[in-house]
């Protein structure tokens, strides 16, 4: 509207100016050829002044700008939109990946808790063996120290029985030897004598046999344990020699 309005105001004066100017070149012929005479100039800068026309056409011309603006605008807004969804999916996906990481990072804590705790047991129960052994190892070498003086003990029994009631024979010399096994009972009772290495002297050896069966039974072997004695009395040798008697 504005335009219209300027292009009208315009063309009226472009007219006023004309009418203007032809009555002045009329009147100038009837008067003085001195005066001076207003060059066309002014009406070209007049006509200069109807160039709002022209703004039709750069306001014509400016449309596609302005679409490509608005396009240029729409593209920004859904590259601002794409970008804010790829930073939403980034954001999740690093928050699953966070999960994820302390999940492993719980599961590796407990595994090594774990593991530390599987230590210890096999630590204790390491422990508990070795002790175990070691007792065992020490009740062994205890009994085994309680068998052996028992074992003195009973042995010192048995030579003090069968000395009793040995009676050397007149040929009995040093260096003569007789060598008897002595088979027994639990109750201490001797069952069975049997003569394993000859003094080469026929009544020696008579004699050896003869205190085996006096002594009859030995009954403190009645106290020893089941085992110390199948162990180390079931069967028992005897050296003989005139001078000493050794088991």
């Amino acid at each position: 509207m504005n335009n219209s309005t300027n292009y009208m105001s315009g063309a009226l004066f472009s007219i006023g100016l004309h009418t203007v100017l032809v009555a002045g070149l009329l009147l100038g012929e009837s008067s003085d050829t001195s005066r001076v005479v207003i060059e066309p100039q002014y009406i070209k800068a007049a006509l200069v002044s109807l160039a709002p026309v022209k703004k039709e056409v750069v306001t014509t011309k400016s449309q596609p700008k302005d679409r490509s603006i608005k396009r240029e605008q729409q593209r920004q807004r859904q590259a601002k939109k794409d970008r804010a969804r790829e930073l939403r999916v980034k954001q999740a996906e690093d928050r699953r990946k966070e999960n994820l990481r302390r999940e492993k990072q719980q599961q590796d804590q407990i595994e090594r808790s774990r593991q530390k705790a599987l230590q210890q047991e096999l630590l204790v129960a390491d422990l508990a063996e070795a002790l175990s052994k070691e007792i065992a190892e020490e009740d062994a070498l205890l009994q085994t120290q309680k068998d052996e003086a028992a074992t003195n003990s009973y042995r010192q029994i048995i030579q003090q029985r069968l000395s009793e009631n040995w009676n050397r024979p007149p040929s009995a010399r040093i260096g003569m030897e007789t060598l008897i096994r002595l088979q027994l009972v639990p109750t201490g009772r001797v069952v069975g004598v049997t003569i394993l290495q000859s003094s080469g002297d026929a009544a020696f050896d008579r004699s050896v046999e003869l205190a085996a069966f006096k002594v009859g039974q030995i009954a403190e072997l009645q106290s020893m344990s089941s085992s110390l004695f199948e162990r180390k009395f079931r069967q028992v040798s005897v050296l003989f020699s005139p001078q000493d008697l050794r088991l």
